[in-house]
């Protein structure tokens, strides 16, 4: 290989291929982009919106009642969903008058969950139905739930379909936010 060439490599090739090592690392088991294709999120998040997710958080804590999470679809493996986490593993959760209880309480007023309002729909979200939540699943459901295919329909998540947690809307620009 003669000095040109050489050159090229150590100069161009090297730094690119590094690159494309780092760049696959992050997506792969740090950070990663998702584009929103629904409204089954609003208020929350809009059609288009374009979010980074953490996938790595969940290695040290434990996920949050009101997180925003991306998973797997339990219905379709080939499709990723987000959705509101609202009942943790062994938890009995119910929708009343639009208002979601845990345990038989309301949520905490403070929480973004309360300023939603969640319809009875679904074979795992009738009204009076009380859904025990089985160990190593979740409960999600969407901010939209007039318009949203979520837990209430194909029931529960299961801990390993968790990929991570909704943290910034990154574009549009005037959307840019940290989510809650």
């Amino acid at each position: 290989m003669n000095s040109k060439m050489r050159y090229l490599m150590k100069e161009w090739v090297e730094p690119i291929v590094i690159a494309v090592i780092l760049a696959l690392i992050i997506r792969t088991f740090i950070v990663q982009a998702f584009k929103i294709p629904t409204g089954s999120m609003r208020p929350t998040l809009m059609e288009g919106d374009r979010i980074l997710v953490n996938k790595f958080i969940y290695k040290f804590t434990k996920p949050k009642r009101s997180d925003i999470i991306v998973f797997i679809s339990p219905e379709d493996k080939k499709k990723d969903f987000i959705k509101r986490l609202i009942g943790l593993s062994g938890e009995n959760v119910e929708i009343s008058n639009g208002t979601i209880l845990i345990n038989g309480k309301a949520v905490d007023p403070d929480s973004v969950m309360k300023e939603r309002y969640y319809y009875n729909r679904g074979d795992f979200g009738e009204k009076g139905q009380i859904i025990e939540v089985p160990e190593d699943a979740y409960y999600a459901l969407g901010d939209n739930s007039i318009s949203s295919r979520d837990s209430r329909y194909w029931g529960f998540l299961p801990k390993k379909y968790l990929i991570g947690k909704a943290f910034l809307i990154y574009w549009p620009p005037t959307r840019i936010r940290i989510l809650r």
